[in-house]
């Protein structure tokens, strides 16, 4: 099996599905690699290092397509993409197929098989979601004080406000591995933090983490108070599954918002969490809507692409290999948190809550699988 990395063509993606060292593993293991040329290049890696490491570097992303069958990237495919896959591939990315039909029903008419970084599925803990998590809760903190400026469209507040004045107030909606760390830069950066979540465990593990910070349990009534008295609100709402995220803010509750105020939606692959919520880019990263400024980039931890490379891949490569030395079917067979990452199989959805979301019917992986 010949394993290949395209160069990321989504907008502002400079991530890559494989660094050198990578390469050297799995040559090591006795498979191919191909790389398409400058495929690196984004993240610090040339053709030059992933060469001298055993890779075979390819002009272009047809010929990459052409003659690989383990397509391993981060973003999901492009149209373009789309149009370059087959049957015999196996698709091996993010895919937050609930976020777009039209990717859905173009995987099944090419009859790819496809796993889903983010629904890989370990012990209840998913592995590959969780590095990039972490990089976009952090980033976040960072973003919404940046955009809290009057010059980047915000109320002109200061997270740690000055003496005499309130540090700004921030909302965290969800106490996830992003929750978690945009807690933990929001507090650094000395704001007012309020972290809400549906259950109590993860809360109670965030306060001993950080005592400084508030906790509440989500109901409507108090999301809806906390919510208008916030300077920055950041949601990192995450469904099991791959379902839609849920539409916690509407346009009526955004209009109360505080004016100048910033919402951060790091739930925006999975659709967001807001009505008024779109997925926009690092090169235009937020709009304005109701006085509130909309941060809804759909690859955050793409502003900081060799950290995110070496994070992801960190976590991806041993699933690689495996992939590459059994082949699709065992190498889930043997290792079910890969079959949990299972979202298309040949012409057949097997994500439950994609294939209600979209009204596409829905196979067990179990009831297809050759």
């Amino acid at each position: 099996m010949i394993i290949g990395i395209p160069k990321e063509i989504k907008t502002d993606e400079f991530r890559v599905g494989a660094t050198p060292q990578n390469v050297s593993y799995w040559v090591s293991e006795g498979h191919n690699v191909c790389i398409q040329a400058s495929a690196g290049e984004g993240s610090g890696f040339d053709d030059e290092e992933y060469r001298q490491n055993g890779a075979t570097i390819l002009p272009t992303i047809e010929d990459l397509y052409a003659k690989s069958t383990l397509i391993v990237k981060v973003k999901e495919p492009q149209p373009l993409e789309c149009t370059l896959l087959n049957e015999n591939h196996i698709l091996f990315c993010y895919l937050h197929l609930a976020s777009s039909q039209e990717l859905t029903k173009a995987l099944l008419q090419k009859k790819v098989r496809a796993i889903a970084y983010e629904a890989v599925n370990k012990n209840g803990e998913l592995p590959l979601l969780q590095p990039m998590s972490e990089i976009a809760g952090k980033s976040s903190a960072i973003s919404g004080a940046y955009y809290l400026s009057r010059y980047q469209g915000g109320a002109g507040v200061m997270m740690g406000g000055a003496l005499g004045v309130d540090n700004a107030k921030v909302l965290i909606i969800g106490a996830g591995t992003a929750g978690r760390h945009a807690a933990k830069y929001a507090v650094g950066l000395d704001g007012d933090v309020t972290v809400m979540n549906r259950s109590t465990p993860k809360l109670e593990a965030l306060k001993d983490l950080l005592p400084s910070i508030k906790t509440e349990i989500y109901s409507a009534q108090r999301f809806e108070e906390l919510l208008y008295q916030s300077d920055l609100v950041i949601s990192t709402v995450l469904l099991a599954g791959g379902s839609a995220a849920p539409k916690l803010i509407t346009k009526e509750m955004l209009s109360k918002m505080k004016k100048g105020s910033v919402f951060i939606d790091v739930s925006i692959d999975q659709g967001g969490t807001a009505q008024s919520s779109r997925a926009t880019t690092h090169s235009n990263p937020i709009y304005i809507e109701d006085g509130v400024v909309h941060y809804c980039v759909a690859n955050i931890p793409g502003a900081y692409p060799k950290t995110a490379t070496l994070a992801i891949t960190n976590a991806t490569a041993p699933y690689v290999n495996l992939l590459a030395k059994e082949g699709f079917e065992n190498a889930i067979k043997k290792d079910k948190s890969l079959y949990e990452g299972v979202n298309v199989y040949k012409e057949h959805l097997t994500n439950e809550a994609v294939a209600n979301l979209f009204d596409i019917e829905y196979k067990e992986l179990d009831e297809v699988l050759e």
